[in-house]
């Protein structure tokens, strides 16, 4: 359903999501996209339901609402998103912050998060078509999950929830059922993550950033091998 992310009483985005866990949504999408420094930043989430689909409203602090009005702009994203005009591609080429020094996960602990993370989509058992994106410890046990038609969406609310819940992502690693878009690798790096899974093959621009901020990225992972880039 349509969901329109208002911020500070300023029209942000409408998003084309599963209307579920739309405040993790709300709080995700205001860290990855830079609106918001910390969770903390995210207050007075309001959701509301219309006929036309669903209102998410937030105030943000830590962000003045005149340079929040400079990044307002009118941009409906579909679950398969592309680049549009002159800022986006300003944006892309600015270089991600590094991520910090760590290990990699186990072969086993990426194996057994691929294999539970099946079992906790439940919107996906139903309808067979939503994303899935995941928290695993460096154990390999899944700590949080989040769902979306939208692989981003999924990404956000994830990362939304993990930061409400005061969980530092740094301390394991996500796992996501999409293919791995270089906005996906974006999202995570910006969260301060420092390993992704996908089950997918990343695009070269996903690669390539993930390669250049220091990410550890594993991909075409299955049940008994993975891709390691």
């Amino acid at each position: 359903m349509p969901v329109a992310l208002e911020f500070n009483g300023l029209s942000y985005a409408v998003m084309m999501a599963t209307p579920s866990d739309l405040e993790d949504f709300v709080r995700g999408f205001a860290l990855t996209e830079g609106l918001a420094g910390t969770v903390a930043d995210v207050q007075q989430i309001a959701i509301a339901e219309t006929d036309l689909g669903y209102i998410a409203r937030a105030q943000l602090s830590g962000l003045g609402v005149e340079q929040l009005t400079e990044r307002v702009r009118t941009r409906v994203a579909e679950s398969s998103c592309g680049l549009c005009g002159i800022e986006n591609l300003e944006a892309i080429a600015k270089p991600l912050p590094r991520v910090p020094e760590h290990a990699p996960p186990t072969a086993e602990a990426i194996f057994a998060a691929l294999s539970d993370l099946r079992g906790l989509q439940e919107i996906n058992r139903r309808t067979g078509a939503a994303h899935g994106a995941g928290f695993a410890d460096r154990s390999g046990t899944l700590r949080c999950v989040r769902e979306d038609v939208g692989r981003h969406n999924a990404v956000d609310k994830l990362i939304g929830a993990l930061a409400d819940a005061g969980q530092e992502i740094a301390e394991g690693f996500v796992i996501s059922t999409a293919r791995c878009s270089y906005e996906i690798v974006e999202k995570v790096v910006r969260a301060g993550g420092t390993c992704l899974v996908t089950v997918s093959l990343p695009t070269s621009m996903a690669a390539e950033r993930a390669k250049a901020a220091g990410l550890s990225l594993f991909c075409l992972a299955r049940d008994d091998s993975f891709l390691e880039l």
